[in-house]
């Protein structure tokens, strides 16, 4: 069961804006090692991640993250107001991080619903200790019992407040306010439920709106646009309200009124207040001033601004799947076999090509929202050179190029992990030691670049190092050493040799590290790659370095495909695999001394594939001169497929194949014709390679 669907919407949200915000802060902190400094923009940014962190982390009662996020903010706060001239920017950096990899380790454990008990102490006891010698002072000992309510050193001053329910003998009087949060500070939602919680100590007859603030995905925007409404009756004075609002976790303003009437519409205006904000380096305490009126439907706040929104994927995948069957369902009408006997349909063909082109409209507008750029997946890359360079001891440079190229929501799940080992692998196996690269004129810095770009249906995400490169004879000695070898050395090429690497259990490491020797980096890269559809391709030359590159297709979901007849069975090709069609003479036909058939085209001999034969389908097209020879290409590999005849040119909806069918080399999946029958793809890389 997936877990995210079982999840309280609360903990899905915070999941989701936590792992986002730490996204950002590992990228803002990798960014400032880089430059080796830290401007004002960048603390007050760290700052305000933090602090929103700490915010959320409190409101959920996660006290670990909660007390980590507040000693940092309380370092940057230090380092934003002091600006201290002697600054390891490198053991800020180390700490930052180490305390990102904290939250995540949490957040992950409540994403698989295990108990988040993570301590925090002995990273908050670094941050402290180095909080002092910022000021100037010797580390001392600090007691590992730190205390989640200890007071702040200047971040943000923490209330209390415990307040019995009013005395009914105490006068009450009804307020109504409108409260404000700092854009974007996300989750506005939540943050407005947990002051309605609290606001229960200290009031009665409380009532608010939006009312239904979790349940309605709509509650974000009219917070942020109108502001959170609250109705009140209570013993308290307005002193100490405004104290209560202003201090709940991320509220900027307030308008507070005193109702004379029980009718809402009556007010009385009492104050407004906002909270001090901080703008670029200094706070600055914006003057109190009396609001005119609510913001109404066309006033415009900071909040209008917002123009993206947050979907779950699951209903991406929904939306996808039913623009599928309306596909299929067009292609039934338009194809139905009662229509062929019918005349006259002028009327008909015209609405069926609007309708078409409505489809097709709609299915590149659903396939770009699945679109998702490389961007994040690439810039995480960063975090591992980073973190190799230092335990490793090598200078290394990364090269980002292309990272704005987009690919589907669903696949770019796949490259995460084939991308950290290709990035581990060139940093351990291929780039050398300083020492060596001094000695062969390369420099210190070994160089390894990340590069993404669009080719035909297709993205292609290379990994290139200027390292050593592959050893050839190293890895054909450990072919043997395995029995795997197939051919003779002497038949096989440089990238048949090279793609021996991608076996399971296959290393040319001598020594078991923390990065590599196991043989398993590899394989878990053509196994993710594979099961989107995709292929691995390795490239390397002695002393000048190794690139591999990953080809994947830019969706899964429907594909253009040539429909051709083989017996009474369809088949579909993807016609990005297509290079030509044509029809073949009995005497251009050559035959080898196994039997096997060729054809020369242009000077190339390709061998041909009988799909009847293949499949064991009966057909009465036999003669090559009386069917069509299709050819086909992969991996710059070229096949000649023949087959009884072309039907013409569908989009069709890609299908998996049942669990048994799986295993039925050339076949990627299946599909739903106009008239209903399933029809199989052809998986045109596994009938070349087999």
């Amino acid at each position: 069961m997936d877990k995210s669907i079982s999840r309280e919407p609360m903990l899905e949200m915070f999941i989701f804006e936590t792992l986002q915000l730490i996204e950002q802060l590992e990228q803002d902190v990798l960014s400032c090692e880089t430059c080796n400094q830290l401007d004002s923009s960048a603390i007050n940014e760290i700052f305000r991640i933090m602090h929103t962190i700490k915010g959320s982390a409190a409101m959920m009662m996660f006290d670990n993250i909660a007390v980590l996020a507040h000693s940092i903010e309380d370092l940057f706060y230090f380092l934003r107001e002091e600006k201290p001239h002697e600054v390891d920017y490198s053991k800020i950096c180390d700490i930052m991080l180490e305390s990102a990899d904290f939250i995540k380790n949490v957040v992950s454990k409540l994403e698989n619903a295990e108990v988040a008990d993570n301590n925090a102490y002995e990273l908050i006891d670094k941050i402290k200790e180095y909080l002092l010698v910022l000021k100037g002072s010797s580390p001392i000992a600090i007691s590992n019992s730190t205390d989640p309510k200890a007071s702040n050193t200047g971040s943000e001053q923490q209330f209390y407040i415990t307040a019995a329910k009013s005395s009914p003998d105490l006068k009450q009087s009804r307020f109504h306010a409108v409260l404000f949060f700092e854009t974007g500070c996300a989750m506005e939602n939540l943050r407005a439920f947990n002051i309605v919680h609290k606001l229960n100590d200290l009031a009665e007859d409380i009532e608010y709106d939006p009312a239904d603030i979790i349940e309605n995905d709509n509650s974000i925007d009219q917070i942020r646009n109108k502001g959170f409404e609250i109705t009140f009756r209570t013993a308290k004075n307005c002193e100490e309200l405004e104290n209560f609002f202003l201090n709940a976790d991320l509220v900027q303003n307030i308008d507070l009124n005193e109702i004379e009437a029980e009718d809402k519409d009556q007010l009385v205006p009492r104050f407004t207040a906002q909270r001090q904000i901080i703008l670029d380096d200094t706070e600055e305490e914006l003057p109190l001033k009396p609001v005119e009126k609510l913001p109404d439907e066309g006033t415009k706040s900071s909040g209008s601004r917002q123009s993206i929104i947050s979907v779950n994927v699951n209903k991406l995948d929904q939306l996808m799947d039913l623009v599928g069957e309306l596909v299929i369902s067009e292609a039934m009408v338009t194809l139905n076999p009662d229509l062929t006997e019918l005349i006259n349909l002028d009327n008909f063909h015209k609405a069926a090509r609007q309708h078409r082109k409505i489809i097709n409209e709609l299915q590149d507008v659903v396939m770009s929202i699945r679109m998702v750029p490389l961007t994040i997946t690439f810039q995480k890359m960063r975090r591992i050179v980073r973190d190799m360079s230092k335990k490793l001891n090598k200078e290394l440079e990364l090269e980002i190029i292309g990272e704005e190229t987009e690919v589907d929501k669903n696949i770019i799940e796949h490259l995460s992990d084939p991308l950290m080992h290709l990035i581990r692998n060139a940093i351990d196996h291929g780039i050398e030691s300083r020492e060596e690269r001094n000695r062969q004129g390369k420099g210190e810095i070994g160089k390894i670049r990340l590069e993404a770009k669009n080719e035909g249906g297709d993205v292609w995400i290379s990994v290139k190092d200027d390292g050593a490169g592959l050893n050839r004879e190293k890895i054909l000695q450990r072919v043997r050493e395995m029995g795997l070898a197939i051919k003779s050395d002497l038949d096989m090429t440089d990238r048949e040799i090279f793609n021996y690497i991608l076996l399971p259990g296959f290393s040319t490491k001598d020594e078991i590290s923390e990065f590599s020797g196991r043989g398993v980096g590899m394989d878990v890269v053509v196994q993710n790659i594979e099961s989107v559809g995709g292929k691995v391709l390795v490239d390397s030359s002695a002393g000048n370095g190794t690139t591999t590159t990953l080809k994947i297709p830019l969706t899964l979901a429907i594909i253009n495909g040539m429909l051709i007849q083989v017996g009474e069975s369809i088949f579909i090709i993807p016609i990005r695999s297509i290079k030509e069609s044509l029809r073949a003479k009995e005497e251009e036909i050559i035959h080898d001394p196994d039997g096997n058939e060729m054809i020369m085209i242009r000077g190339d001999c390709l061998p041909i594939l009988r799909l009847h034969e293949r499949y064991l389908i009966q057909s009465h097209v036999e003669e090559i001169q009386d069917g069509i020879i299709i050819i086909v290409e992969n991996d710059s590999k070229q096949l000649c497929l023949f087959a009884d005849s072309l039907l013409g040119e569908q989009q069709v909806v890609v299908k998996a194949l049942p669990r048994y069918l799986k295993k039925i080399n050339g076949i990627s999946g299946c599909t739903l014709l106009g008239n209903g029958r399933a029809s199989l793809i052809l998986d045109i890389a596994g009938l070349i390679n087999h």
